[in-house]
Formats: structure tokens, C-alpha cells, sequence
């Protein structure tokens, strides 16, 4: 039996397939502007996306012009100016829809709220992220759920986790694991505020940052036999 007494659940691309969510959400709004959503279009946001989201993790851009800059960028790189600002509340609105599960999150949750406190830590939106987490049926087994929106702090920040700490009670660092798809926010960060980690690598991706999670899965099932 583990030490453990608390896990900690990553949203995207760890419980919820964010992947499929934003598919539906990009095919969506450029329908609303009456674009084609080409591959070529699609692959440029993405690789955009991620590079933006890498900044933010790192420090080095705002939340907000992150989310409020991307798709006039993108589509600016297409010959069209739009507001972007707009553009972001209309992706957040069509993104709300998406709860797609990914494979085995739900059957795994069910075998470990009987022995172990859940929670959630995400980053994002609270209205967005609490929305698709009920429409998908995973509220329930969780006795809080952290959003870095509520909290003021994104992960990797370690006061996104102190916030976290502070509002469970008789909760030490040491006896939490942090289950994430992200090297930086969810391992990097779970590591710096004295969680244990294991990184959900369902894309068997190789590390590329100075990061060692203390576990690492392909499948979530995978996390039965480490904790169980």
C-alpha cells in the first residue's frame, strides 16, 4: 500500500482528451468566420499554441496576451485581421462543450476515491475547466478542485500549490503525488512544492528538460499498480 494520502489530477490531455476538445472548438469558430480550418491552418496554430503556452510556463509572456493575442495572430498569418480578444471568448465558448474522457480516467477514479483524497489542479479558466469536468461526469470524485484562475498563481508557480495545501487540512506536501502530462507544470511544478510526481506519458515522448519524475505511465490504468 502507497504513503500516500492525497493525488492530484491534472485536467488536459490527463483526465480530459484536450486534443478532441480543441479540434471541435478550432473547426467551430472558423466556421463562424466562414474559413476553411485547413491542415496547413491547424498544424500553424498548434505549433504557435504550444510555443505560446511554453513562454507563459517559462515566464517569460502574461496570461492575458497569450489568450487574447493568438488568433489574431494566427489569423492575421492568413491575411485576415480580427479581434482578438472576441475571437478568444467565442474559442473559450465552443471549448466548454468539449469533455471528451481520455481512455480508462473514469474507471481509475472509481477504484481510487475509496482509498485515496482526489483533487484537481489545473490551469485555465474556472467557469471553462469546472464546466467540462461536470458534463463529463468526474466532479463528484473529487473533494476540490484547484484552477489557477481561482487560485491567482499558474502552475509551475509553487504558490499555485501552497494555495492548494493551505485549503486542505492537515495536508503535508509529502504525503501528496501529482499525476500530470506536463514536464514543466505538473512534474516541475509538483517537484518545487515537495509533491511527488509521475508524469502520464501517453505519447512516449522522451525528456527533453532537466526534469525526473519519480513514476512514469503510458496508460492511466498503469497507475494501479504503482498505488494499489
Amino acid at each position: 500500500m502507497s504513503h500516500y494520502t492525497s493525488l492530484f489530477f491534472d485536467v488536459d490531455d490527463t483526465l480530459l482528451d484536450f486534443g478532441a476538445a480543441e479540434e471541435s472548438a478550432l473547426h467551430k469558430l472558423f466556421d463562424d468566420q466562414q474559413i476553411i480550418l485547413t491542415p496547413e491552418i491547424k498544424n500553424y496554430y498548434k505549433v504557435m499554441n504550444k510555443g505560446l503556452w511554453r513562454d507563459f510556463e517559462n515566464g517569460k509572456i502574461k496570461r492575458d496576451e497569450l489568450v487574447n493575442t493568438r488568433f489574431s495572430k494566427l489569423f492575421k498569418a492568413f491575411g485576415k485581421d480580427v479581434d482578438g480578444v472576441a475571437m478568444e471568448q467565442n474559442y473559450r465558448r465552443f471549448l466548454r462543450e468539449g469533455h471528451q474522457l481520455v481512455n480508462g480516467a473514469s474507471q481509475l477514479l472509481l477504484r481510487l476515491k475509496e482509498r485515496f483524497d482526489l483533487y484537481i489542479v489545473t490551469n485555465g479558466v474556472a467557469e471553462t475547466q469546472c464546466k467540462r469536468l461536470r458534463d463529463s461526469g468526474l466532479t463528484p470524485f473529487f473533494k476540490q478542485i484547484f484552477v489557477s484562475e481561482d487560485t491567482g498563481y499558474h502552475k509551475p508557480d509553487k504558490r499555485f500549490f501552497d494555495y492548494a495545501f493551505e485549503h486542505i487540512p492537515y495536508f503535508k506536501a509529502d504525503q501528496g503525488l501529482i499525476i500530470g502530462d506536463s514536464l514543466i507544470s505538473d512534474i516541475q511544478g509538483g517537484s518545487r512544492a515537495g509533491l511527488e510526481t509521475c508524469w502520464f506519458n501517453a505519447k512516449h515522448l522522451n525528456i527533453d528538460l532537466n526534469v525526473k519524475p519519480n513514476y512514469e505511465i503510458h496508460k492511466l490504468d498503469e497507475l494501479c499498480t504503482i498505488l494499489l
